[in-house]
């Protein structure tokens, strides 16, 4: 919690507590952190926010903003700035060590992280974990901003703190001290001073980017598996990186049917054309261990595995023959890639654990389901890396992919189309479509109103477009959260752009508002969208997430697409109207 005024407040008057807050001049309170601070908009985590002072104020100088509380009383004054802000901050109830809506499971990486007295309310036992989860949150070159209280004062709840510490501590996570001063109380509180440092992760950090170069480039492969291991959890990461939970302090846990079915997608469509995946397959897919009848039987088009998605549901043998393929290549992973993957001194990178699995004719694909059949640990700096940067692993990763088959067919003495293979190594996708939604939005008009949720203006069939709140030129998505009414005419003008955090914060009760009237009705839609969101979306682990928590998580995914890739953003169309105000039950 942020505290650098709460000794002046009563704990249990929270006006008081906010207003002590702001009464400090934040410009000049920061002011030591200008030449830290990128020039162009940087992504900045305020960890222990108190009122939301500092996120308001790096907002208004253009940032994009994630605030941290894990107070209730400063949560709710926090987000009453946060309506008043101009841009507005994202604000999540969380706190250390955990940091578990806004860790590293939410795919988010930061530019700056700033601990605005807040070091010394974290217990010593709690530091190394939270200075681990810190780190990992940090993009290259990014640094985290501690200021330190001292004297210590024990009865108000903090724990002795040093600048010698937090050397300690970086050192050992690959990151150093830039820069340290002391400098006196702002409140001009006798004998109290502050400790400004500023901490700088010199790249990755992590080793993780290395490790992968050197699956890549160095290993001996006897096969392609590790290479499809490799690339099934970037697809993972990519399409559903909300299946994935921390277990323990450096790992992360995957559904393995999750990756398994990755895996299927992946290799049908070269098994399909008899692409060799082994020095000795010379008849293409009748050597790899995972391609068993059940699979040939249940896909006899290759292309069908591509439309299987989060929240498809397969009845009768589909059901079960799916379930057994899943199980087959859950096997194979775990019995030749997993095995092989190993750190230079010999430690297993991946650890599978499998369950005793029940064969049903009626699933869902879920998470749920996916569990059924084990889990797989991914360490943290891996899956990090692989959220971050897998636009550019993957590609390396089909390269080399590419490389192996054409040094196998030579082996074989065969000959491989080259624009073929290239065109069957493609990501798969689903096939873009808004017929689906566009049909229950023309269906609504029937028997009310339906606006565009950028402008708020009244839609008719005419002049109505679905449209991708994330565009699916830089982030491919159909599911239902991600589609909604929009006019023509704005459409054209938002294509391929994110919209900035003001257009989305003013569309937010009009977004909601669509949601419930467009998928609530209907409990297998409202189940749909609700399987699609925990997905795709970070920071979406309630068993029933209420429209505001998807919001939340929808504002995150759109930060993180913007802070990792850099896409252009829109502003918004001019002459909307003002914003609907919704009227519904808040949970699903």
């Amino acid at each position: 919690m942020n505290r650098i005024e709460a000794d002046l407040f009563s704990e249990s008057d929270i006006r008081q507590r906010a207003a002590g807050y702001d009464s400090v001049d934040t410009g000049k309170l920061n002011a030591w952190l200008d030449p830290y601070i990128p020039k162009e908009r940087a992504c900045i985590l305020d960890i222990g926010t108190g009122s939301g002072r500092d996120a308001a104020w790096f907002a208004s100088k253009g940032h994009s903003v994630c605030a941290v509380e894990p107070d209730p009383q400063l949560y709710q004054a926090a987000k009453a700035k946060l309506h008043d802000s101009k841009p507005p901050f994202t604000l999540v109830e969380d706190r250390l060590p955990d940091l578990k809506k806004t860790g590293v499971v939410s795919g988010m990486s930061f530019d700056l992280i700033l601990l605005n007295a807040v070091w010394m309310f974290i217990p010593e036992t709690q530091r190394e974990r939270s200075f681990r989860k810190l780190i990992t949150l940090l993009k290259p070159r990014g640094i985290i901003a501690f200021t330190l209280r001292t004297p210590c004062e024990s009865h108000r709840g903090m724990h002795p703190t040093s600048v010698s510490e937090i050397e300690a501590l970086a050192q050992g996570h690959g990151a150093y001290v830039e820069f340290t001063q002391e400098v006196e109380d702002l409140l001009g509180r006798p004998g109290v001073k502050w400790h400004h440092i500023i901490v700088r992760l010199p790249d990755d950090g992590t080793g993780a980017l290395p490790l992968v170069r050197r699956i890549v480039l160095l290993d001996d492969k006897s096969s392609t598996y590790k290479l499809a291991l490799l690339r099934s959890l970037c697809r993972v990461a990519s399409i559903s990186p909300g299946l994935a939970r921390e277990s323990g302090p450096d790992q992360v846990a995957i559904p393995l049917g999750a990756v398994a079915l990755s895996w299927i997608q992946l290799y049908l469509p070269l098994l399909n054309e008899d692409m060799p995946q082994r020095p000795d397959n010379e008849s293409g897919g009748q050597r790899i261990g995972f391609v068993k009848d059940d699979l040939e039987k249940f896909i006899p088009n290759p292309q069908d595995v591509t439309q299987l998605r989060t929240g498809a549901s397969l009845h009768s043998d589909r059901g079960m023959d799916l379930t057994k393929s899943i199980r087959d290549a859950a096997a194979t992973i775990a019995k030749m890639p997993v095995k092989h993957l190993n750190y230079p001194d010999g430690r297993p990178i991946f650890r599978v654990t499998k369950k005793r699995l029940k064969v049903r004719r009626s699933i869902t694909l879920n998470e749920e389901y996916f569990s059924q059949f084990g889990e797989m640990t991914v360490p943290i700096h891996l899956w990090q890396a692989l959220l971050r940067y897998n636009v550019w692993i993957e590609p390396a990763l089909v390269e080399e992919w590419i490389r192996l088959i054409r040094r196998y067919a030579e082996r074989q003495n065969r000959q491989v189309d080259e624009l073929k293979l290239r065109r069957l190594m493609r990501p798969y996708e689903p096939d873009r479509n808004q017929l689906e939604v566009r049909k229950r939005a023309l269906a609504l008009l029937d028997t009310q109103s339906i606006h565009c949720v950028w402008t708020g203006k009244k839609l008719q069939a005419g002049n109505m477009d679905i449209d991708h709140c994330l565009p699916w030129a830089v982030w491919p998505c159909d599911d239902l959260w991600n589609l909604m009414p929009s006019s023509k005419t704005v459409n054209r003008s938002k294509r391929d752009y994110l919209p900035n955090n003001i257009t989305i914060r003013e569309a937010q009760d009009r977004i909601m508002t669509w949601w419930e009237n467009a998928y609530r009705k209907e409990a297998a839609t409202r189940e749909r969208f609700l399987l699609e969101a925990k997905a795709r979306l970070p920071a979406l682990k309630e068993s029933i997430p209420s429209l505001d928590d998807v919001f939340l998580a929808l504002d995150l995914q759109r930060t993180r697409l913007y802070n990792d890739h850099r896409i252009p953003e829109w502003s918004g169309p001019r002459g909307s109207t003002p914003t609907l105000r919704l009227k519904r039950e808040r949970d699903l």
